[in-house]
């Protein structure tokens, strides 16, 4: 106990005590504001002093010492010698909501010879009192298990019929759904578009890594960052990949709620979302990504040299009165390492390429016959495909009965655990195969849609090149360029190894523009139509 020196007709100095439940009550109500005011009050018809205000925003269950305000008011108190204090709080809900914790509080105010004073109860020290004291705080405790139970009672219920009821993930905010009762997800913009392109290019493999989505994000102004300094935590990224809610799903694993359609509109497919999951756990091999990640070299990983096969890489070197940029090899036993390649002619020699690859406009008109008879037989293979997606679905929905039946007459909860994971499993795969289902044959007018944007892409991979950001620049040049080019330090580039659709037109660009020869278009329509498939 404290030594008390004071004489007995001193008057105390007061401390008050003030909780809410929530940082959002902090920020939105004034419950803290009224609680002090009504406190001040209190201590100003006994004549004490108000010394300290000590606020909380956490909830009263639990620890008291996992509550910082009432950890600074101990502290405060044991630093002090000498005066006699008296703690000053509204209620006994603001106390703790926790018989054990009431009491073992309770223990440390006395024995830092505090007095304990509530303005809607009075503390006796009589049997009685003690007796009523523990009834109350039994009494708080069982309303807020009370209250935890039917809030979490009604989350469930809502959660099952595909409202999601947790804290609204980025991308979106809760609205009131109207005629419904309750709140509901809807997108915010352009903070969802932002967090489709990062999913969706995860998913194609547009980027190669979380590290790649991380930088992507870090660049978009309007995506809220983690750090001051304009950076997001690695996990937040891992975090927003894993999210099943921005595929229009919800879940409650701690409910045994399975997956479901939620109320909400998604970012991305669900198929989308299944190949970033598989991604992140190893199901789907992914290139490795440069984790020397540098705007100054990009093609940095994209050209090997001609005489080890090693990809190259770059680095600034310092003269007498600036810097100079270089590429060159680093392989040991190779001949042209540490040789280096001034920038300036390395990116020069790869733009000579690109700007090699554009063809006339002569081709353009080929192409789109050459497209459109490769979309009408890709259309009717769209049509088949669906007749067996629909048999696939009907089979997989046949074995989750299958399980399910088998689980009634299982009693170990080992084998009652994988047959849920398999059923979950299933339930995933059938929801894969029912959106690829619907997505099999294109909407009408999709045709000079995909046309357009094609001949786009192929009119000018140089001007695209060009006048986009790094990350689009890496996603070009795995699209342009189906293996890493080679260098030579003497012959320059050598002949890069294209993907598909540069493929076609190089070869359509060999014939003369007077002869076209029959026979080669009909090959490479051919052609076309296997690569579609």
């Amino acid at each position: 106990m404290r030594n008390q020196s004071d004489p007995l007709n001193s008057l105390p100095k007061a401390l008050i005590y003030c909780r809410v439940s929530s940082v959002k009550q902090r920020v939105d109500g004034a419950g803290l504001q009224s609680q002090e005011h009504r406190c001040r009050e209190y201590a100003n018809q006994y004549g004490w002093d108000v010394e300290m205000v000590f606020p909380d925003d956490v909830s009263g269950a639990g620890d008291f010492m996992d509550r910082p305000g009432m950890r600074a008011m101990l502290a405060y108190l044991d630093a002090q010698k000498g005066p006699r204090y008296v703690v000053i709080f509204d209620d006994l809900k603001r106390f703790a909501r926790d018989t054990e914790f009431h009491l073992k509080l309770r223990r440390e105010l006395a024995f830092r010879g505090a007095d304990v004073k509530c303005l809607n109860f009075d503390f006796q020290d009589t049997p009685e009192g003690r007796f009523f004291e523990v009834v109350m705080a039994a009494s708080g405790q069982m309303e807020r298990e009370q209250m935890a139970r039917q809030n979490s009672q009604k989350s469930r219920a809502r959660l099952e019929n595909g409202y999601w009821v947790f804290t609204a993930p980025l991308g979106y905010k809760y609205v009131k759904d109207k005629g419904k009762g309750g709140k509901r997800l809807v997108k915010v913009e352009p903070v969802a578009s932002v967090i489709r392109e990062a999913l969706e290019g995860y998913a194609s493999g547009r980027f190669a890594s979380q590290a790649e989505v991380q930088r992507f994000l870090e660049s978009d102004p309007h995506f809220p960052k983690d750090m001051k300094n304009g950076t997001i935590c690695p996990i937040t990224v891992n975090r927003l990949l894993k999210q099943v809610v921005y595929s229009g799903y919800v879940v409650g694993a701690k409910w045994g709620i399975s997956l479901r359609k939620g109320k909400h509109d998604g970012l991305i497919s669900f198929e989308t979302y299944q190949r970033v999951i598989d991604t992140i756990e190893g199901k789907k091999r992914r290139p490795a990504a440069r984790a020397d990640y540098n705007e100054d070299f990009p093609l940095r990983g994209h050209v090997v040299c001609d005489s080890c096969g090693n990809a190259m890489t770059g680095a600034w070197s310092s003269g007498c009165r600036k810097r100079y940029a270089y590429y060159f090899c680093v392989t040991r036993g190779c001949e042209a390492k540490s040789k280096s390649v001034p920038r300036a002619k390395f990116e020069d020699g790869f733009a000579e390429i690109l700007r090699s690859l554009q063809p006339g406009s002569s081709l353009f008109s080929v192409a789109k016959v050459m497209l459109r008879d490769a979309w009408n037989i890709r259309l009717a293979e769209a049509k088949v495909k669906k007749s067996c997606l629909t048999k696939e679905v009907r089979k997989v929905e046949k074995q989750i009965e299958q399980f399910l039946e088998r689980m009634l007459d299982v009693s170990n909860p080992t084998v009652v655990k994988r047959f849920e994971k398999k059923i979950d499993e299933l339930e995933r795969q059938r929801l894969v195969i029912k959106e690829q289902q619907e997505k099999t044959l294109p909407p009408a007018g999709r045709l000079e849609d995909c046309i357009e944007l094609a001949l786009k892409f192929l009119a000018n991979p140089y001007l695209l090149y060009k006048k986009s950001d790094y990350a689009v620049r890496q996603a070009l040049l795995r699209m342009v360029f189906s293996e890493p080019l080679r260098y030579s330090r003497i012959e320059g580039y050598r002949t890069p190894t294209l993907t598909f659709p540069f493929k076609v037109l190089a070869e359509i660009s060999k014939e003369k523009c007077e002869v076209v020869l029959l026979e080669g278009i009909e090959t490479l329509y051919v052609d076309v139509s296997k690569n579609l498939r």
